[in-house]
């Protein structure tokens, strides 16, 4: 099994996201992440990413029904909205969102990244 990740602009996002990840063909696993102003941003949501898509494998989870609810998510966003798909109600992953930004917070925390500027800025990209 491969792991790859890689920083990209955000524009270039599959869709409305700072952070996305899928499976190939051959087992591998892909993440992309969008660019930051801080490489440990861009680390904080590589590490989200890798953790929660661990667990979503180990359990599972469609990664197809993943993307669709976060598509439909997105497109119903209000302007205002800084929530992410993970952390709603009805999202498939809930529990696996829920434990990775756990970590993540964890590692912002050591790592000296200020969590309410890093997230606003993680949803704005």
């Amino acid at each position: 099994m491969k792991i790859s990740i890689k920083t990209i602009p955000h524009k270039r996002q599959r869709y409305e996201t700072s952070g996305d990840y899928w499976i190939t063909k051959r087992g591998d696993m892909e993440i992309r992440v969008s660019e930051m102003k801080d490489w440990k941003e861009e680390a904080l949501i590589a590490i989200h990413e890798i953790i929660e898509l661990l667990l979503v494998k180990e359990r599972g989870i469609n990664i197809q029904e993943i993307e669709a609810f976060d598509i439909a998510f997105e497109k119903r966003r209000k302007e205002a909205d800084r929530g992410e798909p993970g952390d709603h109600k009805d999202a498939p992953y809930r529990k696996e969102h829920k434990f990775a930004t756990k970590i993540e917070r964890l590692l912002a925390r050591e790592l000296g990244v200020d969590w309410e500027d890093y997230a606003g800025e993680a949803v704005k990209v």
